[in-house]
């Protein structure tokens, strides 16, 4: 059996690849069956999100090509264009990549928390589907196991990479109640919809999104449950927010000075965090000389994610160690099941042999031939038997000089004392020990 990882993601295809090698919910039953169906896959399941699309099977040989022929097949695809940005991992390796997977360290940003989530849904599919028989079942549950530990044990998860949740994560340590904080969002980019749903996660319900064209920010207000405004309505919301961050591509400042201290002024000078992701700066930079202002600018968060990233790159070192010990585990489990399944399939040989002799005996007892004729051709049939196969395996190893076969005959074949003598020694009965004379007196 061969365990092979094949796919591609962000590092190796295009956004407009990934969109067409992807599976869509209502095709993942389809595709698990026929991937399972072909002839030489026996176990499979299918892990697709926005950065990724990989099978993992288990396969009786090298199977790498069938896999991809049957991926280009299913989507439609040229064979040999997707082959320029597929990989493959076989064994060890496909063990290994699927854990890197599972704690983030193939991602695109690093450690980010969401693919174990995938990955486990990715599983319960495949489950339902039929799709994992014991070597899949088995390594995904270490594998399962390894990213806990990896997130117990390090810091992978904790650092924020972006500069979105870089600014969420600055205002969540300014409030003690967060959840009752008022954020006020202005623009409506791609940005700003990350800090409304950071913040949202973070337990933020007031939230007011201002932007220039009112429909766009209601995209955006309108999925968390928050209120949408222009641009000439800031003054206003201004007065109530206790965070406001500003990504806009406005060539001038929104907020003034003057708009800032007219704003505090009506709350009574209650604190507000700003942070300014805008460049040019969406915030006059005089805002932040006013008291009760804490106001800070991309290049401060720059700061904080560069440092935040050589944390998470420290912790990602020590992920990569404990994937490797978790790889060697889960090797060395296989290895033992293997070995298992060969004195199994060995057992049954010895026994089927035994049973043939033992038949034949009792046919010829049946016919009434001589007892002690049938026992001694019964030992030397079965001893034939059993010594047949290893003796011309022997043979073979020496014609072809395979001398790491032959090392290895002493240890399998050849025991130190047969295991008939150790209990033939163990139940011969002791001689009696001589009687001990007594020391004769001097006369």
């Amino acid at each position: 059996m061969t365990l092979l990882a094949l796919g591609i993601n962000h590092r190796t295809a295009t956004v407009a690849v990934r969109e067409q090698v992807a599976f869509t919910p209502a095709q993942l039953s389809q595709a698990l069956e026929e991937l399972r169906g072909l002839p030489q896959i026996m176990e499979a399941a299918v892990l697709s999100t926005c950065n990724r699309t990989e099978l993992y099977c288990v396969t009786d040989g090298a199977g790498e090509q069938t896999v991809l022929n049957w991926l280009g097949r299913f989507h439609g695809l040229n064979i040999e264009d997707l082959a320029r940005c597929a990989y493959h991992y076989l064994d060890n390796d496909a063990a290994r990549h699927l854990m890197r997977v599972a704690v983030g360290l193939d991602s695109m940003v690093l450690g980010e928390p969401q693919i174990l989530g995938q990955l486990k849904d990715a599983y319960q599919q495949a489950r339902e589907s039929c799709g994992l028989g014991g070597e899949l079942e088995r390594l995904f549950q270490h594998t399962f196991a390894v990213a806990k530990q990896v997130r117990t044990q390090t810091g992978i998860g904790k650092n924020p990479v972006s500069v979105a949740y870089a600014a969420v994560s600055m205002a969540s340590r300014i409030f003690d109640d967060f959840g009752r904080a008022r954020a006020l969002l202005v623009g409506a980019g791609e940005t700003i919809e990350l800090v409304a749903r950071h913040l949202n996660e973070a337990g933020v319900r007031q939230l007011t999104v201002a932007n220039r064209t009112r429909e766009r920010a209601e995209k955006i207000s309108a999925a968390l449950g928050g209120k949408a405004i222009t641009l000439t309505e800031i003054p206003e919301a201004l007065e109530k927010a206790d965070i406001v961050i500003s990504s806009t591509a406005s060539p001038l400042p929104i907020v003034g000075k003057g708009m800032m201290e007219r704003a505090l002024k009506n709350r009574r000078h209650r604190p507000v965090f700003m942070v300014d992701i805008a460049v040019p700066r969406d915030i006059e930079p005089e805002v932040g000389e006013l008291a009760d202002v804490f106001l800070y600018t991309v290049d401060d968060l720059e700061v904080v994610i560069q440092e935040n990233r050589r944390h998470r790159q420290v912790a990602a070192d020590q992920a990569e160690s404990l994937i490797e010990h978790g790889v060697g585990s889960w090797l060395h489990e296989r290895r033992i099941r293997s070995g298992g399944q060969l004195i199994q399939a060995y057992r049954h040989q010895g026994e089927a042999l035994r049973d043939l002799s033992r038949e034949q005996a009792l046919e010829r007892l049946a016919r009434g031939e001589d007892p002690a004729a049938i026992i001694e051709r019964l030992a030397y049939q079965l001893t034939n038997r059993l010594m047949h196969q290893p003796t011309q395996a022997i043979r073979d190893a020496a014609s072809r000089e395979e001398h790491h076969l032959l090392d290895a005959v002493p240890r399998l074949l050849m025991p130190l004392k047969p295991a008939f003598e150790t209990h033939e020694t163990a139940a011969a009965p002791r001689p009696a020990a001589a009687p001990r004379q007594k020391d004769k007196k001097p006369v």
